[in-house]
């Protein structure tokens, strides 16, 4: 069971017994934020999060509902999870099609669609109500953003736009994920994130970046910023002025990034279209005010098969990550791909590797063509056999790999920033406790990109989780980096630290 670490708790009263809640989070960083906002919520209220099944009186499973595997998954965690508890609520992408759910598994307690803390919390109500303490149960159920109310607390403004930032992280605590909008204007071919999660609605600059300054205040480091479309940030709301620290700052990327990078933490930039604007944003990368870093999913490089799929800006691609790095030499571009798409010809194959190899991305991930239900890229003729799929993906992934060693290589011998995600530590080499590190330099995204390995050397036992150090580069591989801390410098964010105060 995929689980969050235990929370503290609100006491009980001593003859209630607490209600415990199990949490299976599922699917990509945005439905990780929608499981915070569960999280904060469930702990507002006096529940429990219970670390196993075997604690649960109930579990929440926020599903994922985009290609046939991560639906087999989802529909997979809820029969575990009712064979279990028996009692689970179901949220998420795949709630939007409670009907798919309801054929799998009829006894489920409830199903609500993404985006859903209210009516998750509803069902949580309904299905575990808690036992309240006489002194504390007249007290006003609430959390950020919400208002008191005994039973069921409102939330103001409801549905994407300023809605309240989840106080519960499952990351840890030195970086972050930031959600700028919701739900995606797009009509991908291929893809149902429109009927899932509705037309884009984004967030006021300002409650974005009170959210991103609490963060930092509480010792994040790595802020990042993720969307359906993040390039389109804005549009929805013609790019309204909100108020942040006394300035009107408008609802647009530019200007949101100019912001952030002014907070001192590590800003990254996911889910990136390249949209003309963005060469602004490349600028700012230039001057070290946001991460030299951009996942862009660009899917494919065949003008023909980009227009079957009616992806944004086909045929421009290559020049526009040409400009970019003459504007940043430093940019890391990551992207994904599909191979085996309807249609695809060996001659777009081929356009496709001849991209790769003219482009030169330094992190590349690629995925076989699936039906999604619902999806119009299921009509569409020339469907290309699931054997020509994986031969397809296997050179594909050869050849990004060769460029990925390539380019990793290049930075052998160099110093680089390197913020520390855990421990590496090996009994069986003797070493002492901190001596061995494992890291990410500014080009390497948390979960989906490479590492760095390092040897503490003279700071062993002194760098902690979470630091930002400086790391000689001594070796690499097809995806990893090999080095030897050099400096520990202290870290001075633009942002007052809870918990720290100047002397007097």
């Amino acid at each position: 069971m995929t689980t969050t670490e235990r929370l503290p708790t609100l006491s009980p009263s001593p003859e209630a017994a607490p209600k415990r809640v199990g949490f299976i989070s599922l699917g990509c960083p945005k439905a990780l934020v929608d499981s915070e906002r569960i999280l904060t919520q469930l702990r507002a209220e006096g529940y429990e999060v219970a670390p196993s099944y075997e604690g649960a009186d109930a579990v929440i499973v926020n599903t994922c509902g985009f290609i046939t595997p991560a639906v087999e998954e989802s529909l997979s965690a809820i029969g575990e999870a009712l064979d279990a508890t028996g009692k689970v609520i179901v949220t998420g992408c795949l709630g939007e099609r409670p009907e798919k759910i309801m054929e799998r598994h009829p006894k489920v307690a409830a199903i609500t669609g993404s985006e859903a803390v209210d009516e998750v919390m509803g069902h949580v109500r309904e299905l575990l109500p808690l036992d309240l303490d006489a002194f504390t149960g007249l007290l006003p159920v609430a959390a950020p953003g919400m208002r008191a109310g005994i039973e069921a607390p409102q939330r103001e403004n409801t549905k994407h736009g300023d809605v309240f930032a989840p106080s519960v992280k499952l990351t840890p605590r030195h970086y972050a994920y930031v959600k700028i909008a919701e739900g995606c204007n797009h009509t991908c071919a291929f893809c149902i994130i429109p009927k899932l999660r509705g037309l884009q609605v984004s967030r006021d600059a300002g409650a974005v970046l009170y959210e991103a300054f609490r963060l930092v205040a509480g010792g994040t480091k790595e802020l990042m910023v993720i969307s359906q479309d993040t390039s389109a940030y804005g549009v929805d709301i013609r790019y309204r002025e909100s108020e942040f620290q006394g300035e009107q700052v408008r609802a647009h990327l530019t200007d949101l990034a100019v912001k952030l990078g002014e907070m001192g933490a590590w800003v990254r930039m996911h889910y990136v279209y390249p949209y003309p604007h963005v060469d602004r944003v490349v600028e700012l990368m230039a001057q070290g005010k946001v991460l030299p870093y951009l996942d862009i999913p660009l899917q494919h490089a065949s003008p023909k098969i980009l227009k079957l799929m009616r992806r944004p800006g086909a045929g421009k691609q290559l020049d526009t990550i040409r400009r970019w790095r003459e504007i940043c030499p430093e940019l890391v571009i990551r992207s994904t791909f599909i191979v085996g798409f309807p249609g695809e010809t060996e001659e777009d194959f081929q356009e496709l590797l001849q991209f790769l190899e003219d482009a030169r991305l330094d992190r590349v991930g690629a995925f076989p063509y699936s039906d999604v239900e619902e999806a119009d890229a299921n009509k569409l003729p020339g469907a290309v056999p699931e054997e020509v799929k994986q031969e397809r993906l296997a050179r594909f992934m050869e050849v990004a790999q060769r460029i990925s060693t390539e380019k990793l290589a290049e930075k052998v011998g160099r110093v680089m920033d390197v913020i520390i995600d855990e421990f590496n530590d090996d009994e069986d080499e003797g070493d002492a406790p901190g001596t061995r590190l494992i890291g990410r330099t500014k080009g390497d995204a948390p979960g989906i990109d490479g590492q760095v390995y390092l040897y503490a050397g003279d700071f062993a036992g002194q760098v902690k989780i979470g630091d930002i150090v400086r790391a000689r580069i001594e070796d690499s591989d097809e995806y990893d980096l090999f080095g030897e801390v050099v400096e520990r410098p202290e870290w001075k964010p633009n942002v007052p630290q809870l918990g720290h105060f100047g002397k007097h």
